[in-house]
């Protein structure tokens, strides 16, 4: 059984700080809107998630935060405590005196769930942290001081993202207000805060960097400095109320949220929500770090989408107009080219309602903004990567049975998608599709039948999604009896076969003349600009998760297919081009475990009748790219999608393809593990005849009775049932074992 106790105990946010897993630290909530952490640095990839972990300096802790994400914006209201004179610039390493940031030693910070803390060396104050969902919570322990106080900064952000105007207004000597409207990968984004002090203050303000007069200021680089004296380890705490909707929201939000100077309650009960969240799954066995790593991942998946709505049911919709619905949460930063394939299913099973929730954003988004939003970002169309996936999440809950969502909505809404542009707001959805308003792809897809790649950029990428997608629509039109889209939208969904090369076993960019494009080298990266997205012919070539057995059959049959998969994995890692892409890492072969394309294909071995493979190349990836350590995850997090991959594989899970209820089986990593239910029933996954030299399954039981193929329907997981794995040393087709 699992230990009893507490979980989050395991939770370390320190990783996926290092290397490129650009996750955050600090405090927030289980899908909050703040996210209250500490800034590193700015600029440059690595700064994606504002802290990384090589860095000696903290510029000060601002409110919000991506997490993992490849592409960085927010850390909106940057807060920083300071003693002695201070200089309100930026600072550059040269003139640090300029500026307010300062110097510290990891060994006086820590982190936990809702929690964090750092000593800071040039100020010699101690920082603490939590937060609600809309709130975030500071409390400051200062030495003896006859000048120390508090700067508040508007103009910086993450990625050096450029503020459009901003304000900031002194209420009186506790409090003060503000907001900012930004253009950044959210081309169209505006926060404001509410801050409440513990302690009077004497506020200057300051534009460009220059002192203002009055009690308000409006420029484009706003920062106020509040000051008072300190006597030795005097405590000052500050609640920050946030709201992407005006100012009375973030006062709402703040009051609502924290009506007193609490500040152990405050992190007390961010811990017990962290903690009923971790409890989704119990897991024992394993070695400690294995367990550090598992409810790390669950907590990093349980970050985002984040909460939008302000306590009143005020949000700030996709047409950036005021909506207010008490009887809806909004929510946003969906990255769902990433986590379509097993952050969704992954709350499908622990989560269905969350997962039904947010698929009613999404259509929300839809009723909105015109379309269905492939990358979310703060009520924004970032346009951000490939495909309509927001079409397998909404069609897999649906082929799962979760349809708390208007179900017709959702039928156009996922048809839309595959026609129009979903990188704008297109406000009338409900009219005939126009040519023009059919981006490329889309539109030679439309016409042609396939994409040239002499026309379009990742031609191959984009045409093996929409395949995917395509498929998804085919099949939830079916269910809801709409014959005519599905067998148009089925289709659609083969067409993935007109890029593969028979002659040399991949999938390849073709011209509009019908030729394909070269010269042509499967390990070539060219990141975006060429055939493929963040990868090579090696990693997605296998892209047909909807059609494994047709891809076979493009192979040549089993044999010919396991032969090229394996290679997949044994060739030599070696990557060649022009612009090799950064996101190319977690090499095993040419697989590529760092990026989303690659997730599904290690479990390709069970529909070729080598399991075995799969549980070698599984285990090898959670040992080798899952650590517990800054450095641990070995990409980008991406809001989950990285850690969701580990949750599921460590329960011998994976979904191939969300729209198709089965999970294809690997091995458990853990003893057992204990998911319970909505329903109140208990899905328990074990692992039996445990040993160092057993890496293979010999038999799978679903409740007592052997499994005769090697997967199982989401269907049976949600009836309680008991999955038990028996391992041993003989590589075997388990399924076929007397």
């Amino acid at each position: 059984m699992p230990e009893e106790g507490s979980v989050g105990k395991y939770v370390d946010p320190f990783i996926g700080t290092g290397f490129h897993g650009h996750t955050f630290p600090g405090a927030t909530t289980p899908f909050g809107m703040v996210q209250l952490s500490p800034d590193t640095r700015t600029s440059g990839w690595d700064a994606c998630g504002g802290y990384y972990d090589a860095d000696k300096e903290i510029w000060g802790f601002s409110h919000t935060h991506l997490s993992g994400t490849g592409i960085g914006d927010y850390g909106d209201v940057l807060v920083m405590p300071f003693t002695g004179k201070m200089g309100i610039g930026s600072g550059t390493p040269n003139r640090p005196d300029y500026s307010y940031r300062s110097a510290y030693d990891k060994k006086n910070q820590v982190a936990s769930p809702g929690y964090y803390s750092v000593l800071l060396d040039r100020y010699q104050v101690k920082v603490e942290l939590s937060a609600t969902p809309r709130v975030g919570m500071h409390r400051y322990t200062f030495p003896q001081c006859e000048e120390a106080g508090i700067v508040i900064d508007l103009k910086h952000s993450l990625q050096n993202r450029q503020t459009l105007e901003a304000s900031i207004e002194v209420v009186n000597d506790h409090e003060i207000r503000g907001w900012r409207h930004v253009k950044g990968w959210a081309p169209n984004r505006r926060i404001h805060f509410h801050a409440v002090f513990s302690k009077p203050f004497v506020a200057e303000l300051y534009s460009d960097d220059a002192l203002l007069t009055g009690v308000r200021a409006n420029g484009k680089q706003i920062k106020a400095k509040l000051k008072f004296a300190t006597s030795q380890n005097e405590q000052v705490l500050l609640k920050v109320g946030i709201s992407a909707v005006d100012m009375n929201g973030a006062k709402g939000n703040l009051m609502t949220e924290i009506t007193d100077w609490d500040f152990d309650r405050i992190v007390e009960t961010a811990r017990s929500q962290w903690e009923k969240q971790l409890r989704s799954i119990r897991v024992s066995g394993g070695s400690e770090d294995q367990r550090r790593i598992f409810y790390t991942a669950l907590y990093h998946s349980s970050i985002s989408p984040n909460i939008a709505s302000d306590v009143d049911g005020r949000y700030r919709g996709m047409n950036q107009k005021i909506h207010q619905d008490s009887t809806y949460t909004n929510h946003t930063v969906f990255s769902l080219w990433d986590t379509f394939r097993a952050q969704h299913p992954l709350y499908t099973i622990i989560d269905p309602e969350r997962d039904q929730q947010w698929i009613r954003s999404l259509l929300r988004k839809y009723d909105e903004g015109g379309i269905l939003p492939m990358w979310d970002l703060a009520s924004n169309y970032t346009g951000c990567m490939i495909g309509y996936h927001a079409v397998p999440v909404i069609v897999d809950a649906y082929t799962k049975g979760l349809r708390d969502f208007d179900v017709k909505k959702a039928m156009d809404a996922v048809v839309f998608s595959s026609i129009y542009d979903d990188q704008k707001p297109i406000p009338y959805h409900t009219e005939d599709v126009k040519r023009d308003l059919m981006p490329k792809a889309k539109l030679y897809n439309a016409t042609e039948r396939f994409i040239p790649a002499d026309q379009e950029l990742k031609s191959v990428s984009k045409a093996l999604e929409f395949a995917y997608n395509d498929w998804a629509i085919a099949t939830m039109a079916k269910g809801v009896g709409r014959e005519d889209i599905a067998m148009e939208y089925h289709t659609r969904a083969k067409r993935y076969r007109e890029y593969f090369d028979k002659e040399t076993g991949f999938m390849r960019g073709k011209k509009r003349d019908g030729t394909w494009v070269t010269p042509f080298t499967p390990t070539d990266s060219n990141h975006n600009l060429g055939e493929y997205t963040e990868g090579n012919a090696w990693q997605w070539t296998w892209f047909a998760p909807h059609d494994v057995p047709g891809l076979i059959e493009l192979f040549g049959g089993k044999d010919s297919f396991a032969k090229k998969l394996n290679e997949l994995f044994t060739t030599d890692s070696t990557l060649t081009g022009e612009e090799i892409s950064g996101d190319i890492t977690g090499l095993i072969g040419q697989y590529a475990h760092g990026n989303e394309p690659s997730h599904h294909i290690a479990y390709l071995f069970n529909w070729v009748e080598q399991p075995w493979r799969t549980q070698e190349i599984v285990q090898k990836i959670m040992t080798d790219f899952y650590k517990a350590t800054p450095g641990g995850i070995i990409g980008n997090e991406d809001c989950g999608q990285m850690s969701a991959w580990f949750i599921l594989s460590s329960m011998g899970l994976y979904q191939v393809a969300p729209g198709d209820p089965r999970f294809s089986l690997g091995a458990p990593l853990f003893t057992e593990a204990r998911i319970p239910l909505k329903s109140g029933k208990t899905f328990v996954v074990k692992k039996k005849n445990e040993a160092k030299h057993h890496l293979y399954v010999q038999k799978v039981t679903l409740n007592g009775k052997p499994l005769t193929v090697p997967f199982i329907d989401y269907a049976e997981i949600m009836s309680g049932a008991e999955l038990i794995f028996e391992m041993g040393a003989q590589k075997t087709v388990f399924w076929k074992q007397p």
